[in-house]
């Protein structure tokens, strides 16, 4: 499965915009943010990530699907296991992001 963006349509939310939108999904937001410049570091996660660019732009760099650039509204889903790092715009960026962990299984 590849990370995938989903574009805001030139719509910027506001954090409890989006926050809200993440708890009609089950999920639990927390936001956080970054100077212009700042990075991270490649790593990977073994949950599936959601996450929201709300001010501000990002990209994430991915081994498998190159540099994926989020600006205010954009949509970032990475799934499970998945290497990437990323680079602050030079504005900064403020980000919305919920981890979506599996529930028990049917068969535990």
């Amino acid at each position: 499965m590849a990370a995938s963006v989903e574009r805001g349509a030139g719509q910027s939310p506001s954090e409890g915009e989006v926050e809200a939108r993440l708890r009609a999904e089950g999920l639990v937001a927390r936001s956080w943010g970054n100077g212009p410049g700042d990075r991270y570091g490649w790593h990977r996660h073994d949950y599936h990530k959601v996450l929201y660019c709300v001010e501000g732009s990002i990209a994430f760099h991915t081994r498998q699907d190159g540099d994926l650039t989020l600006g205010p509204g954009d949509r970032l889903d990475i799934p499970p296991g998945t290497d990437h790092a990323a680079t602050v715009g030079g504005e900064g960026v403020r980000c919305v992001e919920a981890p979506v962990r599996p529930g028990p299984s049917a068969h535990s």
